[in-house]
């Protein structure tokens, strides 16, 4: 009788109806995807892995995007309005109560890219900002640098926030060393071209942490155009490692996080909460590395790669 209903089935075109068949079950498969960063094209690999490993799952993505909107109260409404079976927030910016809104309101939710802390109220999967901000100060100073700074994304950002205090105290009480900082209006070519631009009326830092690859381009195009180089005349060192900083027209010096993992992480977290809806919150906490390209002068011919402390996954 199987073989004949499938016979039939596949005659007749017929496929089944996922809408109806949640009426049945209770569940959509449908996952909210939400993002603010839409500007920065880190986020398309970011998307292209996210719906793709979902679809993997037999589960289908619903695309949120939030611009500038930082109240999660409209998301909430609207992803419970689709009857999405869980959300996940995939931004480095938005700070934990925006994910904790969705727990609250009764639906799973897992935080990609978070700001880490020690009494995670959500599953949290991402990197140590803090510690990305340290290596990064390691990193420059291990190059002899000794006027440097940071230009983040917006100030508001979480992520910016725990860059620059990585940063800022890894360098504190480092004799011999300036650390000044500022902030780009956010996370994209323009806004790092723009804020560059502004420091060189002044006399530059010898290197920057950027806070961003997409702002690290930026900054080091406005950097051409004051016809100065880099590294030559200053140093850039970036964080992601997106696909564009291996161009060889860019070659950026970076921090890479590790995003295919991340988003591996954050997909089967989200499974295994549909599973367990009762599940205790768990932070991933993914390590970090130097990809070295040719934005930095080289290190000493003694020098030693500083290292990454996070090592911890799972």
């Amino acid at each position: 009788m199987r073989r004949r209903v499938e016979k039939a089935a596949t005659e007749l075109g017929f496929s089944p109806n996922a809408l109806a068949s949640s009426l049945t079950t209770g569940r959509t498969k449908l996952i909210g995807l939400v993002s603010n960063n839409f500007h920065n094209p880190i986020f398309l690999e970011v998307f292209d892995l996210f719906t793709r490993a979902l679809q993997d799952k037999g589960l289908r993505p619903l695309l949120v995007n939030l611009t500038d909107e930082t109240d999660p109260a409209n998301s909430v409404r609207m992803l419970r309005q689709y009857s999405v079976d869980g959300v996940v927030v995939a931004s480095s910016t938005l700070p934990p109560a925006f994910a904790k809104a969705f727990r609250d309101a009764g639906v799973p939710v897992v935080h990609a890219f978070a700001q880490l802390t020690g009494m995670p109220q959500v599953h949290l999967v991402g990197i140590d900002n803090v510690e990305a901000g340290r290596l990064a100060a390691r990193t420059l100073m291990a190059r002899g640098y000794r006027r440097v700074a940071f230009m983040g994304g917006p100030e508001i950002a979480t992520s910016t926030q725990d860059r620059l205090q990585g940063f800022t105290s890894e360098l504190a009480g480092r004799p011999g060393i300036s650390v000044s900082h500022s902030f780009a209006e956010a996370y994209s070519f323009d806004a790092g071209r723009r804020e560059m631009q502004r420091l060189l009326r002044f006399p530059p830092a010898e290197a920057y942490f950027c806070g961003d690859d997409v702002l690290s381009i930026g900054a080091m195009s406005a950097i051409s155009d004051h016809r100065l180089s880099v590294p030559g005349d200053i140093g850039i060192i970036g964080l992601n490692d997106m696909a564009i900083a291996g161009w060889q027209n860019i070659n950026l010096t970076t921090i890479r996080q590790p995003i295919r993992q991340i988003v591996a992480s954050s997909i089967e977290l989200m499974v295994a909460t549909l599973q367990e809806p009762d599940r205790l919150p768990e932070v991933r906490i993914f390590a970090i590395e130097i990809i070295e390209r040719g934005t930095l002068r080289p290190l000493p011919a003694t020098g030693k790669l500083p290292k990454s402390r996070v090592v911890h996954s799972g």
